[in-house]
């Protein structure tokens, strides 16, 4: 397991941000081993003005899920993740329900971390595959 501490699905959503995350309504749905999993709806407050899931909207699932994923392999309390760099190639658009997000880690070091990042539709079917770099620091 990569993680300093493993919440569970419940204690992720219950977290209080009143953030961009918050006004997309993005939920996280799964934690495993070595994985942390979120959902975001494809309406109004994530679509483009053409009616297709907006590609920015995209890259904040991205972020979201791998800070999140990245704060849960420091040490509490004593380091945090900040982001340095994010890229997203956008596969396919997405017009209705959800898009799914999972983050793995590709290297999760002392002073940088790096996690890949699958977003696929309701369907299974890639929309998006993102890469986002991290700089641990120390409170």
């Amino acid at each position: 397991m990569i993680w300093k501490v493993k919440p569970t699905v419940e204690q992720l959503n219950a977290y209080p941000t009143k953030s961009m995350s918050d006004f997309l309504g993005i939920e996280f749905t799964e934690i495993g081993e070595d994985f942390i999993s979120a959902r975001m709806p494809v309406d109004e407050r994530t679509k483009q003005p053409f009616g297709l899931l907006h590609g920015g909207a995209s890259c904040v699932l991205a972020e979201t899920l791998g800070s999140v994923a990245g704060n849960l392999c420091v040490e509490h309390g004593k380091q945090v993740v900040v982001g340095v760099e994010i890229n997203a190639n956008h596969i396919r658009s997405a017009t209705t329900g959800y898009v799914h997000g999972t983050a793995r880690p590709i290297n999760v070091g002392r002073t940088i971390q790096v996690w890949n990042i699958e977003i696929s539709n309701d369907g299974g079917k890639v929309v998006c595959v993102s890469r986002l770099t991290v700089a641990v620091k120390n409170l």
